[in-house]
């Protein structure tokens, strides 16, 4: 009998978290809108059949009239071959199998359809992960998982290719909030559904002390000026095309008609052997 792979997140968990959102501090989420609205417009193509992957439909009302908005699930409802655009947005730094919703959201597209991706980089809340780590290693002994992982714009941009996706392009939009204290940067968190949906997170309420230990060492390491607290959020924007015979395709090596050196203006210098 096949064992079931390891999960990473709990899924039942992180859809309680959401449905607890609160609109007003779902700031992350309408700005990866403003991004995937500003770079396909600047695109050099009309997308007539577009739809939208994403945790929280209301951020996305009134985006194009004919876009299909479609759950963050498992198993995306999205036809085969159905769509010229796909927005995944702000939900694969969740999924327990990203390569497979790259995967599906290729097969939803059109020839020469566009992916764009937007999601939570590396950097997010890496102020936050330092000071629970300190704040845990005084109090418990160890550290335990409360901050998901989350991939480096190298590897993420890897993704493309492995889900056969052509033309794979990743950049990042770094992004800081600040905040009062600990509590309130929390509280922000809990209200766009992006605390600890870990699979391996304790289940056992935290020690006292432990989040006033935090904010004393997030407060100590990271204040500025002003005395408040930054929290570094990095946004991942990841684009590429299913593949198509009309896209351009790398010269074969060998098959230049001009050398280098002559391109560049530069003389040409031998390598010792």
């Amino acid at each position: 009998m096949t064992q079931a792979p390891m999960q990473l997140f709990d899924r039942r968990v992180l859809e309680v978290r959401r449905a607890r959102r609160r609109p007003d501090t779902l700031f992350l989420h309408q700005m990866a809108r403003d991004e995937a609205e500003d770079r396909i417009s600047l695109v050099n193509r009309t997308f007539t059949a577009p739809a939208v992957v994403c945790p929280f439909p209301e951020v996305w009302e009134g985006f194009e009239p004919e876009a299909k908005i479609v759950a963050d699930e498992d198993m995306l409802d999205l036809e085969a071959g159905a769509h010229d655009v796909v927005i995944h947005a702000m939900c694969l730094h969740w999924a327990n199998d990203p390569v497979g919703q790259l995967i599906q959201c290729r097969r939803a597209l059109k020839e020469d359809g566009l992916l764009l991706v937007i999601l939570l980089g590396g950097q997010t809340l890496h102020e936050l992960r330092a000071a629970m780590a300190e704040a845990e290693t005084a109090v418990l002994g160890g550290l335990s998982p409360r901050i998901a992982p989350m991939g480096e714009i190298r590897d993420l941009g890897g993704l493309l290719q492995r889900a056969g996706f052509a033309l794979p392009v990743a950049d990042l939009v770094p992004l800081t909030a600040e905040y009062r204290d600990l509590t309130h940067l929390i509280h922000d968190l809990r209200g766009m559904g992006e605390t600890n949906a870990l699979a391996q997170r304790l289940r056992r309420p935290a020690p006292r002390g432990l989040f006033q230990l935090a904010d004393h060492i997030y407060r100590e390491h990271f204040a500025n000026a002003e005395g408040r607290l930054p929290a570094t959020f990095e946004l991942v924007c990841l684009t590429g095309w299913s593949p198509s015979d009309s896209q351009q395709k790398p010269l074969r090596p060998g098959s230049a008609q001009m050398r280098l050196a002559d391109a560049l203006k530069v003389p040409e210098t031998k390598l010792d052997s």
